[in-house]
């Protein structure tokens, strides 16, 4: 079966670079409209080279989230067909023991992982219950299934809420025509903070991630984005409220 989504509206947050940047191109190339959204104006220059529309947006800003969401329905004339919430990350934070981690240190975390999930989920729920169809991906990680290699707590935790979230609002939304699912990623060198990650296990450390999974070697973002365009697909149609570990076999 020949997967395809020509005509149809994707939306990717977190598009500038790593996970999300891969999604776009990789809709993009299957005949999909592509929106994407970053902090970075510098790496949103490489994903719209592909074709996406992209637009630099902090997803804190709940208001401005939602806003976004409607531009692009007024723009397509109609309910988002595939949403992708790919942002969030460790916002730049390393391991440390609970005891001196900050407040805003912990908000943030939840902000750009669990908020931004949630307000972009929110804005475009409307439009997809009233089409009585579409797909909601969200990006989970290693992370929201155990303990996290980052170390990080607030991560850990936000990722294991994304994973919870994913399967309420399949049960929410699935009598709608609308699926919600998961693609949990193994460690993948994608970005600034897991190249800093992976260095900093030393050449004995990474030999032990690499041999604590089945196949043997490290995924690719290709890997991340050909799970969300299965979940995204009609060969998903009867799939809702899973998660799909991409991590090689642990």
């Amino acid at each position: 079966m020949q997967i395809a989504f020509d005509g149809k509206t994707v939306v990717v947050s977190g598009a500038g670079h790593g996970f999300g940047r891969c999604i776009a191109e990789t809709f993009a190339g299957l005949g999909a409209r592509v929106f994407g959204c970053d902090l970075s104006a510098g790496e949103l220059v490489e994903t719209a080279k592909a074709g996406a529309t992209t637009e630099v947006l902090d997803l804190t800003d709940r208001a401005a989230a939602a806003a976004w969401i409607a531009r692009i329905e007024a723009a397509t004339g109609g309910a988002i067909d595939v949403l992708v919430n790919n942002a969030g990350g460790v916002a730049g934070q390393e391991k440390r023991p609970v005891e001196e981690v900050p407040d805003d240190d912990w908000d943030r975390i939840f902000a750009i992982n669990v908020g931004a999930a949630f307000v972009l989920s929110r804005a475009a729920a409307a439009a997809m219950k009233s089409a009585g169809r579409g797909r909601i991906v969200n990006i989970s990680s290693g992370a929201g299934l155990a303990p996290s290699l980052t170390g990080i707590q607030a991560y850990c935790s936000a990722k294991h809420a994304v994973v919870g979230l994913t399967r309420q609002l399949a049960h929410e939304l699935g009598p709608f025509g609308i699926t919600v699912n998961s693609v949990a990623p193994g460690f993948v060198r994608t970005n600034e903070a897991t190249e800093k990650q992976w260095a900093g296990y030393g050449a004995e450390g990474q030999q032990a991630v690499v041999g604590r999974i089945a196949m043997q070697h490290l995924g690719t973002a290709q890997d991340i984005a050909n799970a969300v365009v299965f979940f995204a697909s009609e060969l998903a149609g009867f799939v809702s409220g899973q998660v799909l570990s991409v991590d090689g076999g642990k």
